[in-house]
Protein backbone atom coordinates (compact mmCIF):
# COMPACT_ATOMS: atom_id res chain seq x y z
CA UNK A 1 0.00 0.00 0.00
CA UNK A 2 1.24 3.48 -0.87
CA UNK A 3 2.35 5.83 1.85
CA UNK A 4 0.07 8.85 2.37
CA UNK A 5 1.35 12.32 1.61
CA UNK A 6 1.97 14.74 4.45
CA UNK A 7 0.04 18.02 4.52
CA UNK A 8 3.20 19.88 3.43
CA UNK A 9 3.62 17.59 0.43
CA UNK A 10 -0.04 17.99 -0.54
CA UNK A 11 0.24 21.76 -0.23
CA UNK A 12 3.38 21.81 -2.38
CA UNK A 13 1.68 19.68 -5.06
CA UNK A 14 -1.41 21.88 -5.03
CA UNK A 15 0.64 25.07 -5.38
CA UNK A 16 2.71 23.58 -8.18
CA UNK A 17 -0.42 22.40 -10.03
CA UNK A 18 -2.19 25.75 -9.71
CA UNK A 19 0.97 27.62 -10.73
CA UNK A 20 1.50 25.46 -13.80
CA UNK A 21 -2.14 25.73 -14.88
CA UNK A 22 -2.18 29.52 -14.47
CA UNK A 23 1.11 29.74 -16.35
CA UNK A 24 -0.28 27.67 -19.23
CA UNK A 25 -3.43 29.78 -19.44
CA UNK A 26 -1.32 32.97 -19.33
CA UNK A 27 0.95 31.68 -22.11
CA UNK A 28 -1.99 30.64 -24.32
CA UNK A 29 -3.67 34.05 -23.93
CA UNK A 30 -0.45 35.95 -24.70
CA UNK A 31 0.36 33.72 -27.70
CA UNK A 32 -3.21 34.18 -28.95
CA UNK A 33 -2.89 37.96 -28.62
CA UNK A 34 0.40 38.07 -30.47
CA UNK A 35 -0.79 35.64 -33.14
CA UNK A 36 -3.95 37.66 -33.67
CA UNK A 37 -1.99 40.86 -34.06
CA UNK A 38 0.74 39.45 -36.30
CA UNK A 39 -0.99 36.94 -38.56
CA UNK A 40 -4.56 38.23 -38.93
CA UNK A 41 -5.18 41.17 -41.23
CA UNK A 42 -6.63 44.08 -39.28
CA UNK A 43 -8.95 46.77 -40.65
CA UNK A 44 -7.87 50.41 -40.49
CA UNK A 45 -10.56 51.24 -37.90
CA UNK A 46 -11.11 49.14 -34.81
CA UNK A 47 -14.65 47.91 -34.25
CA UNK A 48 -16.29 48.48 -30.85
CA UNK A 49 -16.54 44.72 -30.29
CA UNK A 50 -12.82 44.25 -30.89
CA UNK A 51 -12.05 47.12 -28.54
CA UNK A 52 -14.11 45.56 -25.73
CA UNK A 53 -12.60 42.12 -26.36
CA UNK A 54 -9.06 43.48 -26.17
CA UNK A 55 -9.93 45.37 -22.98
CA UNK A 56 -11.35 42.18 -21.45
CA UNK A 57 -8.29 40.13 -22.43
CA UNK A 58 -5.97 42.78 -21.00
CA UNK A 59 -7.83 42.58 -17.69
CA UNK A 60 -7.59 38.79 -17.67
CA UNK A 61 -3.85 38.86 -18.40
CA UNK A 62 -3.30 41.42 -15.62
CA UNK A 63 -5.26 39.27 -13.17
CA UNK A 64 -3.36 36.11 -14.14
CA UNK A 65 0.05 37.74 -13.84
CA UNK A 66 -0.84 39.16 -10.42
CA UNK A 67 -2.16 35.80 -9.25
CA UNK A 68 0.97 33.98 -10.43
CA UNK A 69 3.21 36.52 -8.70
CA UNK A 70 1.16 36.25 -5.50
CA UNK A 71 1.33 32.45 -5.44
CA UNK A 72 5.08 32.42 -6.01
CA UNK A 73 5.76 35.19 -3.47
CA UNK A 74 3.49 33.92 -0.72
CA UNK A 75 4.82 30.37 -0.81
CA UNK A 76 8.38 31.51 -0.38
CA UNK A 77 7.54 33.53 2.72
CA UNK A 78 4.95 31.71 4.81
CA UNK A 79 6.21 28.13 5.09
CA UNK A 80 9.43 28.98 6.95
CA UNK A 81 9.92 26.95 10.13
CA UNK A 82 11.85 28.44 13.04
Amino acid sequence: MKERFTPEELHARMVATVGVLLGVVFAVVVIGFVGGLLFVSQPMEQSPNDKEFISLMATIVTFLSGTLAGIVASNGMKDKKP
